[in-house]
């Protein structure tokens, strides 16, 4: 994460009533009412024009008397604690550690150094390795990562090992699954109140299911590997209220560009990240990972939403093993909080070269474009790709742009071609996708989301300007260090790519 702020977005030139009210808003076309409430000396948050709170769920952990958010009430089960407080230090027991090509090698080799070359680990069955960053290409020590990987998991007996040898056709590798944050979920890793642990920023998408999910480094995992336990501190909370229907053009890439947007990339830096309202209870579950995916790049440790019905017949068939929700007290304190009337949101995109240089899409409309991608854990699930294909649906245009389309996983490339497009006479996205002249989609892995070799499928070798359903776009992210990224939904990024310039999908879908 990127320890500097780029320059303040053009928006927040439009904050107004902040000494009074602490609301912000964009022009009087997108208005948006964001009520901030500070924690009062009696650590209760006062909140101005709030909507009646829903019933809670009784808490399962801590005393309701005092009180404890989601994220501290996950933490004091794992750490066998009655109660915890943010700023305290615990050693927790992990239920999933994940890591991947990237990061794996490293922290195998610290386990060994530091537990014993003929040292095993903790818990085979609680211990996921996936590669997925670096996969088709063929350099030589990317590919030597995955050979490290496959040795450890054979040596060691790991069960979940999504191994891939052929790399000149996936679907040749029933085990091979693609980006581990996508496959976690789709694979029955996800558990509400479970604490999971990733070698990997992004870990933070799995917070979708009511879980602590954070990132960690290597010489941390490679301490979970052998003890199944690391020592972590407790964040503080900051609650994000979402009410209001959501409409038609927005995807939850817009709610979290808004919020980034609203605190910057240094925001929430070690903060928990909790995400209700009527909104985000609308929401399907992989658009609650995208919600998810992105506080990393707010400064978030994790992100959470309250597990749900939703969450539940998400679960179903997925997971065999029993689980415990968790929910925060009515009496919770929290550090802020955040109010937003999403009827009134607008589609943003997040201009170079920061995800929080945020921007209505329409105010881009000048901005031209050389290519769009579609892809990433953030914007490569089967429902990102279903938004794509709705907007090439309602404009019968082909494309302007190279447009580059990299399913998260085999199970999402799949679905490409055998689920119907909702409106489409019973079309696939793969049949829309060609009748609009994008790329055929590639190989499922993180592909060109953050460079990788130059042999890497769509990444930018050249400085060009690109719109994508991806995460980040400092400088280089993406390969040429030169090229700019606009960060946008996959909406904005069809219907871009329709009209070659940053493009509001109102154009299409209104």
């Amino acid at each position: 994460m990127a320890s500097s702020l780029a320059s303040p977005s053009p928006t927040s030139s439009f904050i107004r009533n902040k000494k009074d009210l602490g609301v912000s808003a964009f022009p009087s076309t997108s208005q948006i009412a964001i009520q901030k409430c500070k924690k009062q000396a009696s650590k209760k948050i006062v909140s101005v024009m709030a909507p009646q709170q829903s019933e809670r769920k009784p808490a399962t952990t801590g005393s309701v008397k005092t009180g404890m958010t989601m994220t501290e009430k996950i933490l004091a089960k794992a750490s066998e604690k009655p109660r915890l407080s943010p700023g305290d230090n615990v050693w927790v027991n992990v239920d999933i550690l994940m890591t991947h090509d990237v990061c794996g090698p490293g922290s195998i080799g610290i386990f060994k150094k530091e537990f014993g070359q003929n040292a095993k680990v903790w818990d085979r069955e609680k211990i996921v390795i996936i590669p997925d960053h670096y996969i088709f290409t063929s350099d030589e020590r990317a590919n030597r990562n995955v050979d490290i990987l496959r040795d450890f998991c054979t040596e060691q007996n790991i069960k979940y090992f999504y191994d891939i040898k052929d790399l000149s056709n996936f679907k040749a590798n029933p085990d091979y699954k693609g980006v581990c944050h996508v496959a976690l979920a789709q694979e029955g890793h996800c558990r509400p109140g479970e604490v999971l642990l990733g070698t990997d920023s992004h870990t933070c998408t799995a917070g979708a299911f009511g879980q602590f999910a954070t990132g960690i480094g290597n010489t941390d995992a490679g301490f979970v590997l052998g003890t199944g336990k690391l020592l972590l501190k407790v964040p503080p909370t900051l609650r994000f209220v979402m009410d209001g229907e959501m409409p038609p053009y927005l995807l939850a890439k817009d709610l979290i560009l808004q919020i980034i947007g609203e605190i910057s990339v240094a925001g929430a830096t070690y903060k928990a990240m909790e995400f209700v309202g009527t909104t985000v209870e609308s929401l399907n579950m992989e658009e609650r990972m995208t919600l998810c995916n992105m506080v990393v790049e707010a400064g978030g440790k994790n992100g959470v939403v309250p597990a749900d019905s939703t969450t539940f017949k998400y679960l179903e068939g997925k997971t065999s093993l029993p689980y415990e929700p968790v929910y925060s007290d009515a009496q919770a304190s929290y550090l802020s909080e955040y109010r937003f009337d999403i009827s009134k949101l607008e589609p943003l995109v997040a201009k170079p070269h920061s995800p929080d240089n945020r921007a209505l899409a329409r105010e881009c409309k000048d901005v031209k474009v050389d290519r769009v991608y579609i892809g990433s854990c953030t914007g490569g699930k089967t429902e990102d790709f279903l938004a794509a294909a709705k907007v090439f649906l309602a404009s019968g245009k082909k494309v302007k742009v190279p447009t580059f389309l990299v399913p998260a996983t085999q199970k999402v490339w799949l679905d490409l071609y055998t689920l119907p497009v909702p409106g489409s006479g019973g079309k696939t996205c793969s049949q829309i996708f060609e009748e609009a002249g994008c790329d055929t989609p590639a190989s499922p892995s993180c592909g060109a989301c953050l460079g990788g070799p130059k042999d890497t499928y769509a990444r930018m070798n050249e400085a060009k300007v690109c719109v994508s359903t991806t995460n980040r776009n400092f400088p280089g992210r993406m390969g040429h260090k030169e090229g700019q990224i606009y960060l946008a939904s996959p909406y904005t990024a069809a219907a871009s790519a329709l009209t070659g310039y940053v493009t509001d999908p109102r154009e299409f879908l209104q």
